[in-house]
C-alpha cells in the first residue's frame, strides 16, 4: 500500500494540491480552479482529480483562507461582546490613529461587533489582580438573556485587567454557556493575557467572529475527508508556522486568519536553506497578489503587530508576510494623473485575465505576457486556454491606444510598472529593516513568481533567483514541511534586577504545563514534544518589548539580561548598559514534531539542455528567438543562459538576457542574474 502525504493551498485564483509519496519522496500536483463561494468544493475536486485514496493518506495538511476571506468580506455570523462597564467602546476607541494620518477622509472600518452588541457588566479587578468589585451574577445572568434572544453565534468577553486575574471571565463564560451551551465564547484571559486592553480586545473580537465559520468549515471538510477514508486528524496551518488540529481551531480559530499566505514563507525559507542560503526573500506572486516574506540567519521573521483590517490587531505570533495586490490577474489602468498604474484590482479567478476567454476586456499582467511571448497558448497543463488575440485587443484597448504606444512597448511598462510594485513590496521588507537585499537570494514561487522573479531581483540588485521544482504549488509544499505548534504567554511584569530565578521558573511551569496538556491532547507523545521559552523585556519607561531565548533552566536573571542588551542593540543599533530593565512577559513556543517531507536528491551531471521548440520573445523592446525548455524532461546538471523560458505545468520560467540558470540536485533552477 502506498502511503502519501496531502497538502492543499487554497489561493485566489487556483486550489493546489501537493502529494508526496512517503517511500520515494517523489512529489506531484494537481492544480483546480478554486470555488470562492465553498473552498471545500475544489478541495475535493482536486483529491478527486488526483486520483488520491485517501485511506492511503497518512497526513493531510491544509492552509485555508476561509478566516481572512470572512473577516475582507465581513461575512460574519451575529456576534456579541461583554465588557466591564465603562469599557464598552475600547475596540472602537482603538489607539485614536488612522492607516493614512494624512488622509480627512478615509475612516478606519468600523468594529467586527457593533456597539449595539457590546454589553457590559459590573465587575472591576485592579492592575495587581486583586478583586475591587465582584462580578455581578445578577446583571450577568441579565445580559445572558438578551443575548440569547438575539440569537448570536459567538461572544467576546473581554474585562479589564483579567489579563492578570481572569476569574471573572472563567465565571461569565460558565453563565453564557449555561444560557447558550452552543455558542462560541472566547475570553480575552485565555485568548491573549496581555496588558494592553484594545490589542487583547480587538484579539478576542476577532477569534469570536471567525470562530463560527472556521469551526463549521473544518468540521465540514473534515467529515468529507472522513466519507473518503481518511483516519487522522486534519492539520490546519496557523500563522505562527506550525499547524493546529480541529480541537485547538474550537479555542484559537484567529490563528487561521493568515493562514494562507504562511505556508509560503514557510516553504521559501525550506527551499532558500536547501539550496545553502540562510538569508532568502520568498516571492508568492499568484493570480491575485504577491506575498513577501523574510528569512534571516536560517529563520523567518516574526511579528506580533498584524491585522486583516487596519485599526484591529491580532496579537498571535505571525510570520511576517507583506501582500500587495499584484497578481496575474491585476489590472491595468491610467489615474486622475494620466499615469499608467498596476493593481491592486484584479480580474480574480472569474473572469481572469482576457486572455481566459470568460468575458473581460481589460488588459491585465497575464494578457501582456502573452503579447510579449513569456506565456504560451496554456495553462495548468492545457486546462485553460489562452487566446493571443483577445490578450492583445486588451492591451491595445486599454494601454497602447491610450498612451500614444506601440503594442509590445505597452505591454513591456505593464510588466514594469508591476515589477516595480512588488520590488518596493521586497524594500519595505528588507531594507526599512536594515537588510540589504543583495545579501539575499530571492525564492521565486505562485503561479506568476517565476515569470517576474529575475527581473524583480535585477531591479534590486539580488545575485540569485531560485526557482523550485514546482513553483506554482510550494505554498501547498509548504503545509508538508510543519510542526504541530502553540504559542502559550503569561504576563510577568517586574523589575528584572529584582526578580530571581525561582519566580521565573514557577511562572514557566504555570504556561508549560498548559503548553504539554494541550499537545498530549493532540496525541502528541512526549519524545515529540520540545518546548521553547522566552523572556520579553524592555529598558524601563519603554513599552515596545524584545523577546529573549531562556535556557530550559534559568539559574540566572543576569544571563537574561545581557542577552536583552545584546538583541536590542541587534534591533536598534544601540545598547544602555546602565539604564534598569523590565520583563514584561514570559512565553512558551510548544511544539510537536511532525516527520517532514524530503526533497529527493539527484545525481547532477553538467550538460545543455536541448529545447523543445522556440518563439519570440519580447525584451527590453526588441523581439529575440528564444529557446523555450520543457521542465519535465530536463535534468539535474542542465545549464543554459538566457534568453530562455521554462515551462512545465503549473507555472513558467522566464530567464531573460545576460543572466544564466542551473538546475541542482533538488532540481531548483538557479538563476544568476547580472546588473
Amino acid at each position: 500500500m502506498t502511503k502519501t502525504r496531502v497538502a492543499v493551498d487554497v489561493g485566489g485564483t487556483f486550489t493546489d494540491v501537493c502529494i508526496m509519496d512517503e517511500d520515494t519522496g517523489q512529489i506531484r500536483i494537481e492544480k483546480t480552479p478554486s470555488t470562492p463561494d465553498d473552498p471545500m468544493r475544489a478541495i475535493m475536486t482536486g483529491i478527486s482529480d488526483a486520483g488520491i485514496d485517501l485511506a492511503d493518506v497518512t497526513m493531510f495538511s491544509h492552509g485555508t483562507t476561509v478566516a481572512t476571506n470572512a473577516l475582507i468580506t465581513r461575512k460574519l455570523p451575529r456576534a456579541a461582546m461583554v465588557c466591564t462597564e465603562g469599557f464598552r467602546d475600547v475596540v472602537e476607541i482603538r489607539r485614536s490613529n488612522k492607516e493614512d494620518l494624512w488622509d480627512t477622509y478615509k475612516d478606519v472600518a468600523k468594529p467586527y461587533i457593533p456597539r449595539r452588541d457590546r454589553l457590559t457588566v459590573k465587575e472591576r479587578i485592579d492592575a495587581a489582580g486583586k478583586v475591587i468589585a465582584e462580578l455581578d451574577e445578577a446583571e450577568a445572568r441579565r445580559v445572558a438573556k438578551i443575548l440569547k434572544k438575539r440569537d448570536v453565534k459567538a461572544i467576546a468577553v473581554c474585562f479589564i485587567n483579567s489579563y492578570v486575574n481572569g476569574d471573572h471571565e472563567v465565571r461569565m463564560r460558565d453563565i453564557l454557556r449555561a444560557e447558550m451551551p452552543d455558542v462560541h465564547i472566547s475570553i480575552s484571559s485565555q485568548i491573549m493575557p496581555e496588558i494592553f486592553e484594545h490589542e487583547r480586545f480587538s484579539t478576542t473580537m476577532v477569534n469570536a467572529v471567525v470562530s463560527p465559520v472556521v469551526v463549521d468549515y473544518v468540521s465540514r471538510l473534515g467529515d468529507k475527508l472522513a466519507e473518503g477514508g481518511y483516519t487522522r486528524d486534519l492539520l490546519l496551518l496557523h500563522t505562527g508556522g506550525g499547524v493546529m488540529t480541529p480541537a485547538s481551531v474550537k479555542d484559537f480559530a484567529a490563528r487561521l486568519a493568515g493562514s494562507g499566505i504562511a505556508a509560503g514563507a514557510l516553504a521559501s525559507r525550506f527551499i532558500g536553506n536547501l539550496c545553502g542560503f540562510e538569508n532568502s526573500i520568498g516571492f508568492d506572486m499568484g493570480g491575485t497578489s504577491t506575498d513577501v516574506s523574510l528569512c534571516f540567519q536560517g529563520n523567518s521573521t516574526v511579528t506580533k503587530d498584524w491585522y486583516i483590517e487596519y485599526g484591529y490587531p491580532i496579537r498571535f505570533p505571525s510570520i511576517e508576510v507583506l501582500t500587495i495586490g499584484a497578481g496575474g490577474g491585476s489590472l491595468a489602468w491610467k489615474d486622475e494623473g494620466g499615469s499608467l498604474r498596476n493593481g491592486p484590482q484584479s480580474a480574480g479567478a472569474f473572469p481572469g485575465p482576457a486572455c481566459y476567454s470568460n468575458g473581460n476586456e481589460v488588459a491585465t499582467n497575464s494578457d501582456a505576457n502573452v503579447v510579449l511571448g513569456r506565456l504560451g497558448h496554456s495553462l495548468a497543463g492545457g486546462d485553460i486556454t489562452l487566446d493571443a488575440d483577445l490578450a492583445e485587443k486588451a492591451i491595445r484597448d486599454t494601454v497602447a491606444e491610450p498612451f500614444g504606444m506601440e503594442l509590445h512597448a505597452a505591454a513591456e511598462a505593464v510588466i514594469d510598472v508591476a515589477n516595480a510594485n512588488m520590488a518596493n513590496a521586497v524594500r519595505l521588507l528588507s531594507i526599512s529593516r536594515g537588510h540589504d537585499p543583495r545579501d539575499f537570494a530571492l525564492v521565486a514561487f505562485g503561479g506568476a513568481g517565476a515569470l517576474h522573479g529575475a527581473a524583480v531581483a535585477k531591479e534590486l540588485s539580488i545575485p540569485v533567483v531560485i526557482v523550485p521544482p514546482n513553483p506554482g504549488v510550494t505554498s501547498a509544499m509548504g503545509c508538508l514541511l510543519v510542526d504541530i505548534q502553540h504559542d502559550f504567554s503569561d504576563s510577568f511584569m517586574a523589575d528584572a534586577s529584582q526578580t530571581s530565578p525561582e519566580d521565573l521558573e514557577a511562572a514557566f511551569a504555570r504556561i508549560e504545563k498548559e503548553a504539554v496538556d494541550r499537545l498530549r491532547h493532540e496525541d502528541v507523545s512526549p519524545e515529540n514534544t520540545v518546548l521553547q521559552r522566552t523572556v520579553e523585556m524592555m529598558y524601563q519607561g519603554q513599552w515596545r518589548s524584545l523577546a529573549v531565548s531562556a535556557p530550559a533552566t534559568i539559574t540566572s536573571t543576569e544571563d537574561l539580561v545581557r542577552g536583552f542588551h545584546d538583541e536590542h542593540e541587534r534591533e536598534y543599533n544601540f545598547r544602555r548598559e546602565d539604564a534598569p530593565v523590565s520583563i514584561f512577559r514570559v512565553g512558551v513556543k510548544a511544539t510537536g514534531v511532525v516527520q517532514k517531507a524530503e526533497l529527493p536528491s539527484f545525481e547532477v551531471t553538467p550538460h545543455a539542455p536541448e529545447p523543445a521548440s522556440q518563439r519570440d520573445v519580447w525584451f527590453n523592446g526588441k523581439s529575440r528567438r528564444t529557446d523555450v525548455f520543457d521542465r519535465a524532461t530536463m535534468k539535474a546538471g542542465a545549464e543554459f543562459s538566457g534568453p530562455a523560458i521554462v515551462e512545465q505545468v503549473d507555472s513558467t520560467v522566464v530567464v531573460p538576457p545576460g543572466a544564466t540558470a542551473k538546475i541542482d540536485q533538488y532540481m531548483n533552477i538557479l538563476i544568476r542574474v547580472k546588473d
